[in-house]
């Protein structure tokens, strides 16, 4: 059976005109648990990854409320702090799905850190959106008391932006496969994992937030996963998408990715990353990335859908 590792945007999480209640939250991680337990009875070895993108975005809003009460915490400490709420939802949710079904298997949250390098020009260059989505308006309100980075965020609204430094190497990549080697499902990198700089071999956490899939990828390769399944809101991968001329992708090349990204098919603010880490991974030694939704998961597995990129 193989090693998989699946990464679910922060947005599968609370969807798009949710307000990310609590509830919410859980019915969205429920539905999304049926997949991903069909791979675990299969006899597959399974690692979530997840974003935390609304959620850390909605984190630092409570703190900058909350900051004439209590202290304001850093975003490194945040991005810690929604690894463990989300990974507690999730641990919780596939628990008790897997005592439905009767599958006798451990799951476990690791929280994870990312190095990252402290001369990556991502400081000097915010990109990754977080948090809510502003109109025009809302934006303007923001603005009158906070100094922010934004960006307009592929048509559906504003977002704050924040660095997002490329990770270097997964802290806990070890422990990670030691659980792995126990037949455990383990939920991990949350978020891209928490951003660290190792110097003189200390860690220090850093104002950041990682791109969880190119976490993600990393994390894959270290642990030489057979598959990376990049989980999104569509099926395939499209060229010349939202327009007449849509063109689904079933399976394309390094080089053809690389060239559609320089066409513009795959803006940065929502294909784009998901490509470069699918080379990433393939790059780093992987064989077989996968990008599609949660509910063609298993069809993906089996070749009949999905994108695949390829060497």
């Amino acid at each position: 059976m193989s090693k998989i590792v699946l990464a679910i945007g922060g947005n599968a999480i609370i969807k798009e005109g949710q307000k990310g209640t609590l509830e919410e939250q859980q019915k969205n991680i429920d539905e999304s648990c049926e997949p991903v337990l069909a791979l675990i009875e299969q006899g597959n070895t399974v690692v979530i990854t997840h974003g935390n993108g609304p959620q850390v975005g909605n984190s630092l809003i409570k703190n900058q409320m909350a900051e004439s009460v209590v202290p304001a915490y850093p975003l490194d400490v945040l991005d810690a702090e929604t690894q463990g709420n989300l990974g507690y939802l999730i641990q919780q949710a596939f628990r008790n799905k897997m005592v439905e079904r009767n599958i006798q298997k451990t799951v476990a949250t690791v929280v994870t850190q990312a190095v990252v390098s402290k001369d990556d020009p991502a400081f000097s260059n915010p990109t990754k959106p977080i948090g809510p989505f502003y109109t025009k308006e809302e934006l303007d309100k923001v603005l009158e008391t906070e100094e922010i980075s934004y960006i307009e965020d592929s048509g559906r609204g504003y977002r704050r932006v924040v660095a997002s430094p490329k990770p270097v190497t997964i802290v806990e990549k070890e422990a990670i496969q030691a659980l792995l080697d126990k037949e455990i499902t383990v939920i991990t990198a949350g978020g891209g994992g928490i951003p660290v700089i190792e110097e003189n071999g200390k860690l220090q956490g850093t104002n950041a937030v990682i791109d969880k899939d190119f976490a993600s990828a990393l994390l894959a390769a270290e642990i030489n996963a057979d598959y990376l399944f990049i989980l999104t809101g569509v099926e395939q991968v499209a060229i010349h998408f939202g327009t007449p001329e849509q063109k689904n992708l079933f399976e394309m090349t390094i080089d053809e990715a690389l060239r559609y990204m320089e066409e513009g098919h795959f803006p940065k603010g929502s294909m784009g990353p998901k490509i470069e880490a699918a080379i990433l991974f393939l790059k780093k030694g992987g064989k077989n990335v996968i990008i599609t939704s949660m509910d063609k998961l298993q069809d993906a597995l089996e070749g009949k859908t999905g994108t695949r990129i390829t060497l």
